[in-house]
């Protein structure tokens, strides 16, 4: 099959791979119909991670299903799926309580930019779509597999609650889709940083109320400006660096929480802070499974519209170019259609 292959730094390609097969009964493998470049894709193709060269990359697809190991029983072929990035069998005892993403079976999706994904744990891992979805859903059916419920993960996480106020740290994607899961929380406030003009017109599509478009000192400082001085009751951090996480917990009211999804890199907690504000902090990576089937009731009655952080759509000939958009903040999010 084609898929998209990593080389190096900033070295991606479209290669010929061998197709996936059924290695386990609980498997399923999937035709494509989109997949897309995470943000989290991008520390790797910056060199900001090892890579070892000719690998598959990209983690996120929805598709139908082409075929079944001989333990799947829920999962059939032919099923519109949305295939959540971190596979489960949601059953064992850490799924049970509502962490699948430590799931005693986890496995992942590794080649979501490509042709066919093989699914570890079909049954416990897969939600169908019910019919043949509209091509208009695309969209917001593939934010499913990661970046909505990532989102989602990072609001709850923090603990937003109706009429309370919050701060979301990261205009990408899954910031954009923590600021509409803060809105559909409840949250009266919501306080998007964000310094690029088309996020900053989505974040207030999604629910914004409020735009900080400076970053450090100068963000804390506006933060505390909007909020009377207190602070955020409840605080998404959806980048992962060191800047970001140290701007979410002075963003965070004393007794807050902080969300964090942002993929970790160089991040040294301020716990002195922690330990003097009582500013908590939870999160890690979303537990997708937990929350797709709420998530796609509210895609399939029209009550959220995620798949708006996508702007930019390319066939997968186009993969190196979609990597080169996102790099340089081109596009927020791109879609690849096999």
């Amino acid at each position: 099959m084609r898929a998209t292959t990593i080389h190096g730094t900033r070295d991606i390609r479209l290669s010929e791979v061998p197709d996936p097969r059924i290695e386990k009964p609980t498997d399923a493998i999937v035709k494509v119909v989109a997949g897309c470049i995470c943000g989290s894709d991008l520390w790797p193709y910056r060199g900001e991670n090892p890579v070892v060269a000719g690998n598959t990359i990209g983690h996120e697809c929805i598709g139908v299903v082409e075929e079944v190991g001989a333990d799947v029983r829920d999962i059939k072929v032919g099923d519109f799926v949305v295939v959540p990035f971190d596979h489960c069998d949601n059953t064992c005892v850490h799924c049970a309580a509502g962490m699948q993403s430590a799931c005693v079976n986890l496995g992942f999706t590794v080649s979501g930019q490509a042709e066919y994904a093989r699914v570890t744990q079909a049954d416990g891992s897969l939600v169908a779509v019910p019919g043949t979805p509209d091509a208009s859903l695309i969209p917001s059916l593939l934010a499913l597999a990661d970046v909505m419920p990532t989102g989602w993960h990072a609001a709850v996480a923090a603990g937003v609650r109706p009429g309370g106020t919050a701060v979301v740290v990261g205009d990408g994607a899954v910031g954009l889709c923590g600021v509409l899961a803060a809105k559909q929380l409840g949250a009266e406030r919501i306080i998007a940083m964000s310094r690029h003009e088309p996020r900053q017109q989505i974040a207030k599509a999604f629910g914004a109320t409020d735009i900080v478009a400076v970053r450090g000192k100068e963000a804390t400082a506006a933060v505390l400006e909007l909020t009377g001085g207190a602070g955020a009751d409840a605080v998404l951090e959806c980048v992962g660096t060191d800047d970001s996480m140290k701007t979410a917990f002075h963003a965070a009211r004393p007794g807050s929480m902080v969300g964090f999804v942002g993929v970790p890199h160089g991040v040294v907690l301020p716990v002195g802070t922690m330990f003097g504000r009582n500013v908590g902090l939870a999160g890690g990576m979303a537990p997708v499974r937990k929350y797709l089937p709420e998530l796609l009731g509210l895609v399939l009655d029209g009550t959220i519209d995620p798949g708006r952080v996508f702007d930019m759509t390319l066939p997968l000939e186009g993969v190196a170019e979609g990597y080169q958009a996102m790099d340089e903040r081109r596009a927020i999010k791109v879609m690849l259609q096999p």
